[in-house]
């Protein structure tokens, strides 16, 4: 098969009041709003290449409406639809509008909504935004956090492997690594990439009866340095720290989670490993073996099980699952979909 993604575009998510959330994301994120219409506010992170990396529209809930992907080329946005296409999920053709050519938008079978597409302008900021270095898209931010670019995206689904199966047989995600119990056998993480990142799309098991639900996205900073800079500044801000700074054994990236101003969780990460094996076979991790915490020292708030939009029942973290939350889950797990892995 053709490599058919490229990368990880931008998300758009619900903000449950508008102006507090642009707010928050241009004074302690540090975002910069590059558009706004009657119902969406565009974001970008100073390092991302196309015009946005966050998408805000009104919402009763926090939540994700879509994520977009870009494509590996035209012919490859026309093979990726083609192959949904022929599956149950069938999506439908969009025209070119917000910054990017015409898109195909389709929901899995999992609830979650991606959109594909392959035309788009790289962004060059002008005037007070340009960057003296050649490379880069507009000027290092120094407001906020600054993250340079938008990362990665986790969500919850009910079957962390049949949601890897799918989206690796028909959109050729790498599946990179899962996370295991022994005792019962409840696999509740896993990771895929498009490309040589240890992840750009992760999966936690959800034992809820909420489809499509998210439960973090994650930007990138430069170093180990600005995230520790990155909890400094959002603490005296008065974010508080969920969960970090730390180090995650899947990956191996720093790490630091935070609650943006409708409570979404927001990640910001460094570090990590590439990997360009294109035959490599997921290895099996469990929390005793630092899947989620490379130095097993770290207890995991139960606010870490929570996912967006909220329902009753808990999702598991990339640590496992916490005291309290067992039964839900693993009774969940056990009730897999046909299109699990063996």
């Amino acid at each position: 098969m053709i490599k058919l993604l490229s990368h990880l575009s931008h998300i758009e998510i619900y903000a449950t009041d508008l102006e507090k959330s642009i707010r928050y994301y241009e004074e302690q994120v540090g975002l910069r709003v590059v558009e706004r219409t009657d119902e969406k506010v565009f974001l970008r992170c100073w390092g991302d290449y196309y015009a946005y990396s966050v998408v805000l529209v009104k919402g009763d809930e926090p939540g994700m409406v879509s994520m977009a992907w870009r494509t590996s080329s035209a012919e490859a946005l026309d093979e990726a639809a083609r192959r949904i296409d022929a599956t149950e999920y069938a999506g439908t053709w969009k025209d070119a509008g917000e910054g990017i050519g015409r898109s195909y938008l389709f929901t899995g079978p999992y609830g979650h909504t991606m959109q594909l597409f392959w035309d788009v302008e790289l962004y060059k900021a002008e005037g007070e935004f340009a960057s003296t270095y050649p490379d880069r898209p507009s000027k290092r931010s120094d407001r906020g956090i600054a993250p340079r670019q938008l990362d990665h995206v986790t969500i919850a689904a009910s079957d962390v492997k049949g949601f890897a199966k799918w989206y690796n047989e028909v959109l050729g995600f790498r599946i990179m690594a899962f996370a295991d119990f022994e005792n019962p056998e409840v696999t509740f993480f896993g990771v895929l990439t498009t490309n040589e990142k240890s992840h750009d799309l992760g999966i936690l098991l959800d034992a809820s009866d909420r489809p499509g639900r998210i439960h973090h996205y994650a930007f990138w900073l430069d170093t180990q340095a600005e995230l520790a800079r990155a909890a400094d500044l959002l603490i005296e801000n008065g974010t508080p720290m969920e969960f970090g700074p730390g180090v995650h054994g899947i990956g191996e990236q720093d790490y630091l989670y935070f609650r943006e101003a409708s409570g979404l969780r927001i990640e910001v990460n460094t570090g990590g490993y590439r990997n360009y094996v294109p035959d490599w076979q997921p290895n099996r991790w469990t929390p005793e073996l630092g899947a989620n915490d490379q130095y097993r020292n770290r207890e995991l708030p139960q606010s870490m099980l929570e996912a967006f939009p909220p329902a009753a029942a808990p999702t598991a973290t990339e640590q496992g699952l916490v005291p309290g939350s067992e039964a839900e889950l693993i009774k969940a797990a056990a009730i897999k979909s046909p299109a699990s892995l063996d």
